[in-house]
Formats: C-alpha cells, structure tokens, sequence
C-alpha cells in the first residue's frame, strides 16, 4: 500500500533534490523575508506571476528555505537543504516558491457554492425613478 504524504495546512509538498518535504510560508517566515530583503511578499509574487522584472535567485533560494523552517525544519538545516542543490535547480526551486506564495494566500477553508445558491436569479432592477414601467410610459412591447 502506497501512502502520499498529505501538505501541511496552508503549505504544500515538493520535491527539493531528491526528497519530498513539506514547506509553508507563515506570517513569521514572510515577514523574516520582507525584512531581511527588503521586498514585500506581492512585489515577490508579481515577479512570480511575470507582472514585473524576474525574482532574484536568492530571493528564491530563501523562500524555499524559509518554507521549510515554517515546516518544522530548523534554520541551519533549511539553509543546507537549499545550499547543496546547484544552480541547475533554480527553475524547480522557482515553481515550489511560486506554489508556496500562492498557497499561502488561499484560504484554510474555502466557501463552497450550493447549487441552489449558484443557480438563483438575481431579481430584476425596477426603474430608479420608483414607477413601474407602465407608469414611466415604458413598454415591452415592440411599437
């Protein structure tokens, strides 16, 4: 029997190297990053997202890192985890703190639609002169 592991709440699972390892961005860990780089965590999306010029390595490298610290890692290894992959992981590393930022900004518990919610008409706007549209001299009907 195969067993997934199961991503932390509000985080994700990635496979850094040749492990997969759980990471989240908590409001301590992004608030680290922001300090330390002195660039907000959206400038850092929209570089991501390709609203803006590329997100630096380190930049990076650090999320990475500081995803895995939110996961339980202890700094010193987080910062060996990241530290002993070659630059040839860039891109990899890249996706999982694109996924990571992104994670963190959805909500723990979604708001599902009913159908029935989904499916009802939205009510019809009368005049906004308060007559109907007999009274405003209005008709439906092709004259």
């Amino acid at each position: 029997m195969a067993v997934a592991a199961t991503p932390p709440i509000g985080g994700i699972i990635a496979k850094i190297g040749d492990k997969s390892l759980p990471l989240v961005l908590r409001n301590s860990e992004i608030e680290r990053f922001e300090k330390q780089h002195g660039i907000g965590i959206f400038a850092v999306l929209d570089q991501m997202i390709g609203r803006s010029e590329q997100p630096l390595a380190h930049h990076v490298r650090d999320l990475v890192a500081l995803g895995l610290i939110g996961a339980g890692l202890p700094d010193r290894s987080a910062d060996d985890v990241v530290s002993a992959l070659g630059p040839s992981h860039n891109i990899a590393l890249r996706q999982v703190a694109h996924d990571l930022i992104l994670i963190a900004f959805l909500p723990e518990k979604p708001q599902k639609k009913s159908k029935e919610a989904g499916s009802r008409r939205k009510p019809r706007v009368r005049p906004s002169s308060g007559m109907s549209p007999k009274e405003s001299g209005a008709s439906s009907q092709p004259g």
